[in-house]
């Protein structure tokens, strides 16, 4: 148990900062800039959350501190000592990933597709699978969550899906899942049970506010209408209202086909362009920034991220941390927040590996 969990967050400093902002924010003219005041209010939130947490931390230590004595007095509290230090740690385990999550969208809702790699009917599976497991992680999170555009494959999987995650941190969380995932097992697929290796993609990017400006002019667009099709179960309505968007300067295609209106589905695809063409002007900018300072990426579309062997044994290991993790069903099943945390704590180190070339087993 930490000795002493309000020292995670500097309480005094906190304290200082919240009261500097608060005299800010009365300043005369605070509002006249609108864009830095609102960077000043969501500095405040994160503040108050700091601080929230500190004193709940606190709390808990020392209602845990009152147990000991009464424990030492005799009393009987094990089931009540081990229940709030399970509940502590996981309370300072949660702080510490939000504390690693400072990006400028790490707190935004996430943007999630899913698209299959070569191999046909093994890799749509594939990526079938891991947009189960992330749904089903989602669930656990407590995240909202809503496929908005479903393309099933003819004979099992999908062709791609994509996806929103609503909620605190969303983005910051589920973009340490971006990249591309490698499975090995035997194929139920193949009558000869050989054993199959099949990949899939996951990009992920944050939904925008709307204040965001990105510029997209009506005349790049490419719009059309289409009916809703295959298996998406309760996600999908089969209507005639669904809509995909071309952005003819950049090739980038959107769709969504959960809603009824033709009007929101297209509200929806236009919000998926939006975050995607700020995630190409961001990677463009920092291109230009590598290229100025001689920068070597490492990381390429072809290099698996997180390898998950079924079979001939059972492991799921992270070549960006070295994380291996045996219970397969268990991860499969939404289980990833160990990966996650791995990750970040390695990338806010700065000790974050590149993602392994595709090597055979």
């Amino acid at each position: 148990m930490p000795t002493n969990c309000g020292g995670i967050f500097e309480g005094a400093r906190v304290d200082t900062q919240l009261a500097d902002i608060e005299k800010r924010i009365g300043e005369p003219g605070f509002w006249n800039n609108q864009a830095e005041a609102q960077k000043v209010m969501q500095r405040r939130r994160r503040l108050e959350e700091d601080q929230a947490l500190r004193l709940s931390l606190r709390r808990r230590a020392d209602d845990l501190g009152v147990l000991v004595e009464w424990g030492n007095a005799g009393e009987d509290v094990g089931a009540d000592l081990a229940r709030g230090l399970d509940e502590l740690q996981a309370e300072v385990e949660a702080a510490e990933t939000r504390k690693m999550l400072g990006g400028e969208h790490d707190r935004a809702n996430a943007i999630v597709t899913i698209h299959p790699g070569a191999g046909g009917t093994e890799s749509q599976d594939w990526a079938e699978m891991l947009l189960r497991m992330y749904l089903k992680w989602a669930e656990r999170r407590g995240f909202g969550r809503e496929v908005i555009d479903y393309q099933p494959a003819e004979d099992a999987g999908i062709k791609s899906a994509t996806f929103t995650l609503t909620g605190d941190y969303a983005f910051g969380l589920m973009a340490a899942e971006a990249g591309v995932h490698r499975l090995v097992r035997i194929s139920p697929f193949d009558q000869a049970a050989r054993r199959h290796t099949s990949f899939a993609s996951v990009f992920v990017w944050p939904e925008l506010p709307e204040d965001v400006d990105i510029e997209i002019d009506e005349k790049d667009l490419r719009i059309d209408t289409y009916r809703s099709s295959g298996a998406g179960g309760q996600h999908v309505n089969v209507t005639d209202s669904a809509v995909r968007i071309t952005h003819l300067p950049t090739g980038i295609v959107v769709s969504c086909q959960n809603e009824r209106s033709q009007h929101k589905n297209r509200s929806q695809a236009m919000r998926v362009l939006k975050a995607r063409l700020f995630d190409l002007k961001l990677k463009e900018q920092q291109a230009k920034l590598d290229q100025i300072a001689g920068a070597k990426k490492e990381i390429g579309f072809g290099s698996q991220i997180r390898s998950y062997v079924l079979q001939p044994y059972q492991m799921i290991k992270d070549h960006r941390t070295k994380l291996e993790v045996g219970d397969v069903n268990r991860v499969l099943d939404g289980d990833i927040d160990p990966f996650i945390k791995a990750y970040l704590m390695r990338k806010a180190d700065g000790t974050l590996g590149a993602p392994a070339a595709d090597d055979q087993d």
